[in-house]
């Protein structure tokens, strides 16, 4: 079984129970970055979901056969609008649930998502996972948060911009980037990507 597949086995009892449940969710981060430009191995999962107290018992009562999981902490994240771990026990995957802080903000990422298919061809699950026009300010947030060193980052959003380049809507991206506060380190991964032969 290669990461693609996974990342599926792993993901799939969440994303099941979160539809079931009506939770509006995205996946973000390295995956995200992954889809929209280079491979890169990671094992761990961002997942940003709309979570409410009272999902957190379904969520376990669904999950513990496979996962590592707890209710506490799923609780202790909504109330603080933070995040908490899930471990698939099979893949050893974890999987870094966020829980959205700014819903206005949450939305309108979740209105430009995009389903992309996960593992095997025949049987792949589909994701929803951030545009690339919301996957380069996410990571270059983090790259900031990081101290602007992280060349793991860096090259997420460096992948992103090359192989989108003809595609993305600059308009959105630079907008996102001025809310999130990376307009410069945006223009600077824009000008290195122009550069490149």
């Amino acid at each position: 079984m290669d990461r693609h597949d996974d990342l599926a086995v792993a993901l799939t009892p969440l994303v099941d129970v979160l539809e079931r449940l009506g939770v509006a969710w995205y996946v973000g981060g390295s995956v995200a970055s992954t889809v929209h430009g280079r491979f890169r191995a990671t094992n761990a999962v961002d997942v940003i979901a709309e979570l409410r107290e009272e999902h957190a018992s379904p969520l376990r009562e669904t999950l513990e056969a496979d996962h590592y999981v707890d209710e506490e902490s799923i609780r202790d994240a909504v109330r603080d609008r933070a995040s908490f771990n899930l471990v698939h026990f099979g893949t050893g995957l974890k999987i870094d649930v966020f829980i959205a802080a700014d819903l206005e903000y949450t939305a309108q990422v979740r209105a430009r998502r995009v389903s992309e298919p996960i593992g095997d061809v025949a049987n792949a699950k589909r994701l929803w996972v951030a545009s690339a026009e919301d996957t380069i300010p996410a990571k270059l947030r983090w790259y900031r948060r990081g101290g602007e060193t992280s060349q793991r980052q860096w090259r997420d959003v460096r992948g992103v911009v090359e192989l989108q380049c003809a595609e993305l809507d600059l308009e959105c991206l630079r907008r996102w980037a001025l809310v999130l506060e990376v307009a410069a380190l945006l223009e600077e991964a824009l000008d290195e990507a122009r550069e490149r032969p």
